[in-house]
């Protein structure tokens, strides 16, 4: 079962497809087999960024956030309704991230400029520590799959790294609806739990709750999970 092997990188497949042309011209096309991150290595990317902490401009890139457990955060746009909730919400527990030895990088195709600005101005967003990446060419939410092209804005997505550099869960979300904060840091500290342990957490794990030890009891427990956690202490 993939969910007990850990996690590996996997390139992104491509297949064929076949265009009639003419009754005697076939061309075969590249198509994209999945849009999703998961499983993959954090895209390459250099950007502008605003080092809310500092107060300066500064320079980040993918190779900043390798090497350690990570999240990439990207929001539609500075100056809205919905993303300086979010953005306050992820810096009202930025101490707990660190505690967990997580980097944040939020980003909008905002400038640097902006960011700096936004920062200044939005009284939610006063204390700021993060550092917000300005993806002005719209590359970086291209390659992350959240770029609203006719927009050239980016969706709400949120991926975390483990240090190996592979992203190991995603949330994509449309502009109207904020994200959960609290359920993201349950997520992490369960990535983080079955990747020391080699357990696997079921829904709605937290620290203390009872894991699934498939790296020893993986026979026993096939098909007859069951018998080991019931509905009442996941949902506890």
């Amino acid at each position: 079962m993939a969910c007990d092997t850990g996690v590996k990188a996997r390139e992104e497949k491509i297949a064929n497809e076949v265009s009639q042309i003419d009754n005697n011209t076939e061309v075969k096309k590249g198509k994209k087999m999945s849009s999703t991150m998961v499983q993959k290595q954090i895209p390459e990317f250099t950007m502008d960024a605003f080092d809310a902490h500092t107060g300066h401009y500064t320079t980040v890139s993918s190779e900043d956030y390798k090497g350690k457990w990570s999240v990439v955060c990207f929001y539609p746009a500075d100056f809205t309704f919905v993303c300086p909730t979010e953005i306050a919400a992820m810096n009202a527990h930025y101490d707990e991230f660190q505690e967990l030895g997580v980097e944040i990088l939020a980003v909008s195709t905002d400038t640097k400029f902006s960011h700096k600005r936004f920062v200044e101005t939005e009284p939610i967003l006063e204390g700021l520590k993060l550092t917000i990446g300005a993806d002005t060419t719209t590359e970086v939410s291209e390659k992350f799959g959240v770029l609203i092209e006719e927009e050239g804005m980016a969706l709400r997505g949120r991926f975390l790294f483990n240090p190996e550099g592979i992203c190991v869960a995603q949330e994509v979300q449309a502009p109207m609806v904020g994200r959960n904060v609290n359920e993201f840091l349950r997520q992490v500290r369960a990535w983080q739990h079955a990747t020391q342990t080699g357990e696997v957490c079921p829904a709605g794990w937290r620290p203390g709750k009872k894991t699934l030890p498939v790296n020893t009891d993986v026979e026993q427990m096939t098909g007859r999970v069951g018998d080991y956690i019931t509905v009442e202490e996941i949902l506890s």
